[in-house]
């Protein structure tokens, strides 16, 4: 298949897409961080202005790791915003499945109609239905993930982004196989959430396009490859990650690219 994510890589860097986040405490510089690596401008906030914030950004990201009733009501303004204004959106549904009272919010969330949805395979598995193993906010797997993302994609209308040793990513129709990355990402807590504001850089770049989001997890993937090379362990493999992302070189990255059409 002609996928070439280069293009998309180029398109971030030259439009810089201001992305809205609400995203959890534990890793909001990466966030911030990874997000300007990859060609975005980052802005968090959860409090009386979401409204506004998100009314002049290029998409939002909402992520409910660190989740609290005040939170979840800023998560539910920045996406009825986004929605009337035609802002591209993402939701990260971290931890759902694991307690009841994420699922329920992931649901409500997802019920708002997300440009994109992204979760680990085990999250996935669980709000698509088809079933998944969550403990805490790690994945113990779905049975099939390529067909939990397709489900879940069909029943939302979302593109559905599964995450993995393989990643997939679903518009209901196509299912692509992402064959990059690396273990160490499994290693340091944040590189999902990461992985998230990426995706809001190449959404906030060119909406709902279901080869702009493969890209993004593409991009970050060979970045990671690169990094695992250079780092000396978990402790320096993430401010190499960023280091490897904001140098990325599009004949790199195209070169790299280990992607299937299913």
């Amino acid at each position: 298949m002609e996928f070439r994510p280069s293009e998309f890589m180029a398109g971030v860097r030259e439009r810089r897409p201001l992305v809205h986040h609400i995203t959890n405490y534990v890793t909001v510089n990466d966030c911030a961080n990874i997000c300007i690596c990859a060609g975005g401008s980052p802005v968090m906030t959860d409090g009386d202005d979401v409204a506004d914030m998100v009314s002049i950004s290029s998409s939002t990201v909402v992520n409910i790791g660190t989740l609290n009733a005040r939170t979840v009501g800023s998560m539910e303004v920045a996406f009825r915003t986004a929605s009337s204004k035609g802002i591209p959106m993402l939701l990260d549904p971290v931890g759902a499945g694991a307690t009841a009272y994420r699922t329920e919010t992931a649901e409500a969330l997802m019920s708002m109609r997300p440009t994109v949805i992204k979760g680990n395979a085990g999250e996935i598995g669980v709000l698509s239905g088809i079933g998944g193993d969550v403990k805490g906010v790690d994945s113990h797997g779905s049975d099939d993930a390529a067909e939990a993302a397709a489900q879940l994609a069909r029943a939302t209308g979302s593109i559905v982004v599964a995450t993995g040793e393989t990643d997939y990513v679903s518009d209901g129709d196509v299912t692509y196989r992402l064959e990059n990355g690396t273990g160490m990402l499994g290693n340091v807590s944040g590189t999902g959430c990461m992985l998230s504001s990426v995706m809001g850089c190449y959404i906030g770049a060119f909406g709902r396009n279901m080869d702009a989001v493969a890209s993004a997890v593409t991009v970050f993937n060979v970045a990671a490859e690169a990094a695992s090379g250079r780092c000396g362990g978990p402790g320096t493999f993430k401010p190499v990650l960023m280091d490897a992302l904001f140098a990325l070189d599009g004949q790199t990255v195209d070169a790299a690219t280990r992607c299937e059409r299913l």
